[in-house]
């Protein structure tokens, strides 16, 4: 009997996006089976890595999963600060910068764009056929609902278009791909699944995709995240998954809803 085929090694860079901030609402998240993924910072976290993982694993498929993430920053400290720890041959590599895309200015993709690139080279030159695609984040509710947002008075899902073409601006110098996760989260709001303002709150019937803060993700926002995420990479259908899966009812999720989520990322990657 031949050997199996050595498992996939992909590496997952970012912040609490990634990694599954609680914020009060999503610490099964954060928590979720650490020991299944490699955290490269020896922080114990399992997050949206330790999900995905789980969802191959469910599919049948096999993976090995790290992780390399800091809170609050963008693509450009991971380049500066944890060069040496990263810069090794994977087979895929996930960049996800910060949910403004510029501290002092949000919005703006001058600082993706330079430091996707720079990681695209690295990651190149450990592998020439690494598989590097961007990830794109959600619209922040804290940052369309409150006076002092950046996208005050805006559509909750400009944000998440705006953040998108900085992501496309990105993709188009490295030649890479993006993945759609806040476009995810606005089919979400469209279709009924989520509530699109916690501030007035959470309608019968839908959830609420962002934790307290109205910033990072809710336990159901990261579940999302890790279906578009998986479905991207894999290739495959996240409905196959099944409403009755494990990983959603592990992190409090119904199947009722964990249905709708799937629903909703099948249908986000088919329309991408």
């Amino acid at each position: 009997m031949p050997a199996p085929a050595p498992a996939t090694s992909i590496l997952f860079i970012g912040n609490s996006f990634t990694y599954g901030e609680p914020a009060g609402a999503a610490p099964l998240v954060k928590s979720f089976r650490p020991s299944t993924v490699t955290d490269l910072n020896g922080s114990a976290i399992g997050g949206v890595p330790a999900l995905f993982k789980a969802m191959t694993v469910q599919a049948g498929l096999r993976y090995d999963v790290s992780l390399e993430t800091m809170p609050g920053v963008g693509l450009e400290a991971h380049y500066d600060k944890k060069l040496s720890t990263i810069a090794h041959p994977y087979d895929v590599v996930l960049l996800q910068s910060l949910s403004t895309l510029d501290k002092a200015r949000p919005g703006n993709p001058e600082l993706l764009i330079k430091y996707s690139g720079l990681l695209a080279q690295t990651f190149r030159a450990r592998n020439p056929n690494v598989n590097i695609r961007l990830v794109a984040t959600w619209s922040r509710a804290d940052q369309t609902y409150k006076a002092d947002g950046a996208w005050y008075g805006a559509p909750i899902g400009k944000m998440a278009l705006d953040v998108r073409r900085g992501y496309d601006a990105a993709a188009a110098s490295t030649g890479i791909k993006v993945i759609p996760v806040g476009q995810a989260w606005n089919r979400a709001f469209a279709t009924g699944v989520a509530d699109a303002n916690p501030y007035d709150g959470i309608n019968p019937g839908q959830v609420n995709l962002w934790a307290p803060d109205a910033f990072h993700g809710s336990a159901h926002g990261y579940y999302l995240e890790a279906l578009t995420i998986f479905g991207h990479v894999t290739g495959r259908d996240p409905r196959a998954l099944g409403a009755n899966e494990p990983i959603a009812r592990e992190i409090g999720i119904d199947a009722e809803t964990a249905g709708a989520l799937q629903r909703v990322a099948a249908e986000q990657l088919a329309a991408h």
